[in-house]
């Protein structure tokens, strides 16, 4: 709501009609998977994935959204052409905020990390809009965005402004 736009929890296939964007949140990459599994929702997601409609992944939702998953790969949607490694940065108690690297589209973009994945070999068809240490945090390929942070725990709506802005290309 404060970056402009309702929102209804997905968590079922018809929860998926009518909606203009999808975000998938933060959180635990294994358990997401197996409630994906559980109640049926992978196709379902490939296919809003597939339809051009704006997705943003958050942390865990960014590891579901790559073409790889190590260290304890869990199933994912292989949106975007990176390789996602997940709680790259440590453990709960290794979370850190940082600001992005001066040289991308984000300058002084605050970045939450808890547990948070790393991304690599990024493919040519990628678009890294913001680095820290060098590293890729936010990219975009098509009409599907990562984070490897959480966006929502700081007051910059520019990540979720450029979903939203999405939805109208």
């Amino acid at each position: 709501m404060r970056a402009g736009a309702a929102w209804v929890r997905v968590r079922r296939e018809k929860d998926l009609d009518g909606i203009d964007a999808l975000v998938l949140p933060g959180g635990e990459s294994t358990t997401i998977s197996k409630g994906l599994a559980r109640v049926g929702l992978y196709e379902p997601l490939e296919s809003f994935v597939q339809s051009g409609r704006p997705v943003l992944g958050t942390c865990a939702g960014a590891v579901l959204l790559a073409r790889e998953v190590e260290n304890r790969p869990v199933r994912s949607l292989g949106a975007i052409d990176v390789v996602a490694i997940r709680n790259a940065y440590g453990t709960q108690v290794d979370s850190f905020s940082a600001i992005a690297d001066a040289d991308g589209r984000y300058p002084g973009l605050e970045c939450v990390f808890i547990r948070a994945p790393r991304l690599r070999d990024p493919g040519s068809e990628v678009e890294v809009l913001a680095r820290v240490d060098g590293w890729p945090v936010f990219v975009r390929q098509a009409n599907v965005m990562a984070t490897t942070f959480h966006p929502e725990l700081t007051e910059d709506l520019r990540i979720h402004r450029t979903l939203i802005e999405q939805i109208s290309v």
